[in-house]
């Protein structure tokens, strides 16, 4: 079963400085925190915050080349997650009919957040993240099981992620 989410808000691990996007579903029940890097934190941020550049970043390029093509994105899915990785896909339509293409959750994420697309996180995909062993990020915890921190990360108020925030 897949639930509707949007990108709630950016922000860095405070023991790996490494940049988290958040997810939220639509009614806030839940959060899906996903780690990833610094130059797709880069390409989100510069979307959330309506930054435009001289010359096409790469995630605009592909938005307009795919436009151009007449390529259209439906969506996205964050579909599963193995060893703390995740996966997504992006489901896109055209003249020639549907078209599916594995990604990065931080580029789908991205593209989507571009095209105007709907982002969606399997279930399961959001079962598995409540059991993410954080230790095999060389992270410390501050809270004694991830059940706690995801708890931690779904409490926050949006002022607490600074300019970040949706």
């Amino acid at each position: 079963m897949l639930v509707e989410m949007k990108v709630f808000a950016l922000t860095v691990d405070p023991f790996t400085n490494g940049p988290i996007v958040i997810l939220k579903d639509l009614k806030d029940k839940n959060a899906l925190p996903v780690w990833i890097g610094a130059l797709e934190a880069s390409a989100i941020t510069s979307e959330l915050e309506n930054v435009e550049f001289s010359r096409p970043m790469t995630h605009d390029l592909i938005t307009k080349i795919l436009k151009m093509v007449g390529v259209r994105v439906e969506k996205i899915e964050v579909n599963d997650m193995h060893e703390n990785v995740f996966y997504a896909r992006i489901f896109m339509e055209s003249d020639s009919g549907p078209m599916v293409l594995d990604a990065r959750p931080s580029d789908a994420i991205a593209i989507a957040l571009r095209t105007d697309s709907a982002i969606f996180v399997d279930t399961k995909v959001l079962d598995k993240s409540k059991s993410i062993d954080m230790r095999t990020n060389d992270m410390v915890q501050t809270a004694e099981t991830p059940e706690e921190l995801l708890n931690m990360l779904e409490e926050f108020e949006p002022e607490e992620f600074g300019k970040y925030k949706m």
